[in-house]
């Protein structure tokens, strides 16, 4: 297994998009309940190919990504050819960015000494979504850039 097996919820969510996978296997519905219950490795390879399918598939669709924590925000543009960040530091401890006080704070004082930016770009290693997987695993979570975008544009 190449990234990670979805979560029960997860598979649940996309059950359809399952049913159609062990289609393309010629795994009727009878089928599979017979291999979960008594070929319980092959049922679970079963779940971990299509896991990787499901996350090939999102992986290569992602542009950006965020990081948040308390003081901390790491902003990813993540490019054709390219990982684009932009780190943003809080030097107030006081502040705690994943709440609606600390983050207006920091919409008020995002030009004051107490905040430091960063920018990078580091290129992919050869497995492109293994490196934006990596990110999520470290608790990134896929967004739309909004963040990224407007501090790109004040950066420029």
């Amino acid at each position: 297994m190449k990234y990670s097996r979805l979560t029960k919820q997860q598979l649940e969510e996309l059950h359809p998009e399952f049913i159609n996978f062990l289609a393309t296997q010629s795994i009727t519905g009878e089928e599979w309940k017979n291999i979960k219950e008594t070929r319980q490795k092959v049922a679970e390879e079963e779940l971990d190919v299509f896991s990787d399918l499901v996350w090939e598939g999102v992986l290569a669709q992602v542009t950006y990504l965020e990081n948040i924590s308390a003081q901390q925000m790491h902003l990813f543009h993540l490019t054709e050819k390219e990982m684009k960040l932009i780190s943003v530091k809080v030097m107030n401890p006081e502040v705690d960015l994943r709440t609606a006080i600390g983050f207006g704070w920091f919409k008020k004082n995002w030009q004051s000494d107490f905040v430091e930016y960063l920018t990078a770009s580091k290129a992919y290693t050869d497995d492109k979504s293994l490196d934006k997987f990596q990110l999520i695993q470290q608790g990134a979570v896929i967004t739309k850039g909004e963040l990224y975008q407007w501090f790109d544009k004040i950066i420029e």
